[in-house]
This record gives C-alpha cells, sequence and structure tokens, in this order.
C-alpha cells in the first residue's frame, strides 16, 4: 500500500517517534496528540479497518494495544486511560490503515466524552436487538 502513510511509517520511509514494536504490530507517538503520550498502535500489514481485519490481526493490535497502554501508565504515571478504534469515515477514521488510539489520562486533563452520556428509551433497545438478532 504504497500511498498509506502508516505503512510507510512501518517501512521507514517516514519518520515516527517509535513507543513500541513487536513481530506484528507498531506504535508510536501521534503527531495530533489528544492529549500527552497520545500513541497509536497499527498492524505492520496494511489492513484498512475493523471489517477488513481477520480476527487474528485484529486480537493482536488489541493485544498490542494493551501493552502499550501498561507502558504508558508505568513510565508516564497515569491515573487512567482511553483507548479507541474507530473505523470508516463515519466512525471518525481519518487514515485507512486499522489502528487504536492509547490516550494516558489525567484527572481534569480537559479531554471531554465523545458522546453525551444519556439513558436509552427501553423501546428502541428492543427494537435495534430485533434488528440484530433477526
Amino acid at each position: 500500500m504504497s500511498e498509506c502513510i502508516f505503512c510507510k511509517i512501518v517501512e521507514g520511509s517516514l519518520p515516527s517517534h517509535k513507543v513500541f514494536e513487536n513481530d506484528d504490530c507498531y506504535a508510536f507517538l501521534d503527531i495530533f496528540p489528544a492529549g500527552r503520550g497520545h500513541t497509536l498502535v497499527i498492524p505492520k500489514k496494511h489492513v484498512r479497518d475493523i471489517h477488513e481485519a481477520d480476527a487474528l490481526t485484529y486480537s493482536k493490535v488489541a493485544a498490542a494495544a494493551k501493552d502499550v497502554a501498561d507502558l504508558l501508565a508505568a513510565k508516564l504515571g497515569s491515573e487512567g486511560t482511553t483507548v479507541f478504534q474507530m473505523s470508516r469515515e463515519a466512525g471518525w477514521q481519518t487514515v485507512l490503515h486499522l489502528h487504536m488510539h492509547v490516550i494516558p489520562r489525567w484527572k481534569d486533563d480537559g479531554l471531554h466524552k465523545p458522546w453525551d452520556i444519556a439513558p436509552a428509551d427501553d423501546a428502541d433497545l428492543r427494537e435495534v436487538l430485533q434488528q440484530i438478532t433477526k
């Protein structure tokens, strides 16, 4: 995938601030961070998003994200962690290479939830469940 910025980072033709690497995944500091230590975890092979990833590839990225979260907590002394995986444009994905955001968190760090928390209507929940399980 010669046009993919993340593939270019993995191959070394674009620079990055590497945080973690194993045989299957690579993690580096986000250049548009939500907060201090915001790290992206990607598979080394090109996979567009969660829907195109096989379960094994996705599980390897998730496992690497766990390792990165633990590393960042230990080294930066964060008080919590937020992990995001966004797929496709409507899901807020901007780089079309599967990736997880691992964001160290501190109380009162200024970040906010991406949606307003409100209770669901039970009838709506039943309707959605019926559509899913039909």
